[in-house]
């Protein structure tokens, strides 16, 4: 459950999301789609140039090695998009920027930020929501493990720790009453 999405709406924030700017670092024509093809095999390009992420999915879950080759393509090129998209919110003046990523620390991202929240929910919802966005049990259960334990290896980094197990509403006013200490509002505030 991205936290930028339990923001209500009249909260302006600008969102950079690493999953969506990677999906469009491998857009098919892209040069990290021939990165990948060479170093994990053409036959995960499609002839209109399509990557079968579900199959590349597969290879780096499995393989630690073969992730870090993977994250070595797509890093550098989904780290300046990310950079440019705090650069124009700052030139729009906008009140906050949420980044969702999952190598936030691990990509030299958090440096840029103000505030690092470390977001968790219990192993029963995180194994739903990765299901919920088409994966198999087996697959799902293989991102899991590929991430390791989240919470212990980037707790120090965080400055504050978001449970979003349970119920989606509580979990919003969690996420919105968070927002506005972070960012010196008021909880009782609302929005101008």
């Amino acid at each position: 459950m991205p936290v930028d999405t339990m923001l209500p709406e009249e909260v302006e924030t600008l969102e950079a999301h690493a999953r969506a700017v990677a999906r469009d670092v491998l857009a098919p024509g892209s040069p990290a789609v021939d990165e990948v093809a060479e170093r994990f095999g053409a036959e995960l390009v499609d002839p209109a140039g399509v990557l079968d992420r579900t199959a590349l999915g597969r290879i780096v879950f499995a393989d630690p090695a073969a992730l870090r080759d993977l994250e070595a393509i797509v890093h550098p090129a989904v780290r300046p998009r990310i950079v440019a998209a705090i650069d124009a919110a700052e030139a729009a003046a906008a009140p906050a920027v949420v980044i969702e990523a999952i190598k936030l620390v691990e990509g030299g991202l958090a440096a840029l930020c103000d505030e690092v929240w470390l977001v968790t929910c219990d192993p029963d919802d995180q194994l739903a929501r990765i299901r919920g966005r088409g994966a198999t049990e087996r697959d799902a259960r293989q991102r899991i493990a590929a991430q390791g334990d989240l919470a212990a290896r980037l707790a120090a980094e965080a400055t504050r720790v978001i449970d979003t197990s349970g119920d989606p509403d509580q979990v919003r006013d969690v996420v919105l009453a968070t927002f506005r200490a972070a960012s010196g509002r008021p909880a009782s505030s609302q929005p101008a």
